[in-house]
């Protein structure tokens, strides 16, 4: 395609081409024109003077052809043009070239036609004889003389097409140079017209093609000035648009990424066009190997092609809690929502809800209430049995009085004990426990603490081991500490046999990962192990034991004054000093629980 620069320097140079050939052509004329007639007028005083000179007698025209002829001869020599004399009647009397008796009447000729009308008459002729073209000039000798006699001239015009010629050839060469000069003129005025429109055009195409910060240099305050102008407003404002765009698409982009809800969008034609990161999961497909595919190709479970479908017929919210077992088990609650875009249906939202968590907290909740429930009514019923039991006469002997009521005061005490931890353990839970932090120096700590728990481990002869160099110091809440150590020793006591060993061993680390035994002056964290000889924990508990009111041996449990929420309470304690706890058991052999906390908090 030819750029518009070519095309209008093309024009320009046609213009002015066509311009200096028009004028070419006229100046051309207008000499031709102009020498013809500056020869006529000579001509035309040659002849007068010639009439004014000679004589004119009449007679026989065969005593005339030769008076004529020679006058005709000899005036050639004198004016260098071809003299003709002719009668009236267009008989030729003499000529000075050819032999008036053999030529033709001159009557019709065009220049003396004209010379009859007008005094003087003009023709042009080619000259089969000479081959060149003449200039005849006629004149009457009486003009006021109906039938006159005529004097007629004639001159060779090759002169004068060789000054036309070169004329012509300089004209030529001059248009050639003209051109040549005209080009590089159009082209620079092209250029300098195109340039602005050039540089709009790259602008907009950088513009199509998404560079909204291409700006035009606008250098006048024309038209093409005010183009550019308006191109630089429309480039401003989408940029400002796209930018608002791009900023909208980023948010989206980054709520559906970080939303807890799987979103997927389907098309009316049952195509996936969207699924954010948590669908990505949840279904255990990449969005890359979805969308733009049919909904039935991710192979999924019959469910939830099922849910997706009724939801493109029906085109109504529809609700469904399925399970899930791929890629890992999990209950999802379904929401399929209708798209309407401008009253036309567009497909369907899909916010796939993990609620696994929500039904499993639910379930414990649910748990815990039957458990509070049962160790509530346990000891209530057996107050309540042995109190009727009184009642009915049993007070009377006081033996049994005595026993009842001691029986009646555990059980009061133990429901006392069990409302304290609950309520304990839900302000632990809920975080409403405030912590105390200051720094122990835990050989102290421990000694003071076991030295606490050694009247009842003196009761069972069981011996209490401490194991904790001096100058090793953590911060925390000294009060909830000890409550931590307590009630792992308490456990411990209670789930070893007389003549057993308990164990309590200090010792600072580097890290969490790293093994015991750092230098005393340089350790991030403690380590705190209490370990038993007692019964042990069959592994099958272990994952378990942490839970509320979840007993390895109710029975023992219970006959030992234990609530079921001593362990809970301490995994709570630990977690609200950043630490962890851990336990390992053997059954037969003793367990060793280990809880590691960090230095500072």
């Amino acid at each position: 395609m030819i750029s518009f620069r070519t095309r209008l320097t093309i024009i320009l140079i046609a213009l002015i081409g066509l311009s200096v050939l028009a004028a070419g052509l006229f100046m051309g004329k207008t000499f031709k024109n102009n020498h013809l007639d500056a020869l006529q007028d000579n001509m035309v005083r040659e002849m007068r003077i010639i009439l004014d000179q000679m004589d004119w007698p009449k007679g026989q025209i065969s005593g005339l052809y030769g008076y004529y002829t020679q006058e005709a001869q000899k005036l050639k020599k004198i004016t260098g043009s071809r003299v003709t004399f002719i009668r009236g009647d267009g008989v030729v009397l003499g000529d000075s070239d050819h032999d008036p008796k053999t030529m033709d009447n001159h009557l019709q000729r065009a220049e003396v036609q004209e010379a009859e009308h007008n005094g003087v008459g003009r023709a042009i002729r080619h000259s089969d004889t000479i081959n060149e073209n003449l200039l005849y000039v006629a004149m009457l000798v009486h003009p006021g003389s109906p039938n006159s006699d005529i004097i007629r001239l004639s001159l060779s015009l090759q002169e004068v097409d060789d000054s036309l010629r070169r004329i012509w050839m300089t004209l030529l060469i001059g248009l050639l140079i003209l051109l040549v000069a005209a080009a590089l003129i159009s082209y620079r005025i092209a250029r300098g017209l195109t340039r602005p429109l050039e540089q709009i055009t790259r602008v907009a195409k950088r513009i199509k093609n998404m560079d909204y910060r291409a700006r035009v240099t606008v250098k006048s305050s024309d038209e093409i000035g005010e183009l550019g102008i308006a191109i630089n407003a429309m480039a401003d404002s989408l940029q400002v648009q796209m930018a608002r765009i791009h900023q909208n698409e980023s948010q989206l982009s980054s709520v559906l990424d970080n939303m807890i809800d799987g979103v997927v969008m389907i098309d009316g034609n049952g195509r996936i066009v969207l699924l954010n990161r948590c669908a990505e999961e949840v279904l255990g497909f990449s969005a890359r190997e979805l969308v733009g595919r049919h909904y039935a190709e991710a192979k999924q479970q019959y469910e939830l092609s099922q849910i997706i479908q009724d939801g493109l017929d029906r085109r109504e919210h529809l609700r469904e809690e399925i399970t899930f077992y791929y890629p890992e088990e999990r209950l999802l609650d379904l929401n399929l929502v209708p798209i309407f875009q401008d009253d036309e249906f567009g497909g369907v939202l899909l916010v796939l809800q993990d609620v696994s968590a929500i039904r499993r907290l639910e379930r414990m909740r649910s748990e815990f209430v039957a458990n509070v429930s049962h160790e509530l009514k346990t000891p209530v019923t057996a107050v309540k049995g042995f109190a009727e039991t009184l009642l009915g006469g049993a007070v009377n002997d006081p033996e049994t009085a005595r026993s009842f009521l001691q029986i009646i005061y555990d059980e009061s005490d133990r429901l006392n004990r069990l409302i304290g931890d609950i309520l304990e353990l839900s302000k632990i839970e809920s975080r409403r426990v405030p912590l105390q932090f200051s720094p122990i120096e835990l050989s102290a700590f421990i000694g003071k603490t076991v030295e606490l728990m050694s009247a009842e481990a003196e009761r069972k002869n069981i011996r209490i081991a401490m194991k904790a160099e001096p100058g090793i110091y953590v911060e925390a809440d000294e009060d909830r500490l000890r409550q931590i150590v307590m009630n792992l020793l308490a456990n411990g006591i209670s789930y070893t046999q007389g003549g057993g060993l308990v164990t309590i061993e200090v010792e600072p680390v580097s890290s969490v990962s790293d093994q015991a035994g750092a230098d005393i002056s340089d350790y991030e964290h403690i380590r705190i192990t209490i370990s038993d000889t007692g019964i042990g924990i069959p592994k099958k508990d272990l994952p378990r034991i942490f839970e509320r009111f979840y007993r390895v041996d109710k029975a023992r449990s219970r006959s030992s004054g234990g609530t079921g929420l001593g362990l809970s309470i301490v995994k709570h304690l630990v977690e609200l000093h950043k630490g962890s706890i851990s336990v390992d058991s053997q059954v037969g052999i003793g367990s060793t629980f280990t809880i590691e906390l960090p230095v500072l908090q």
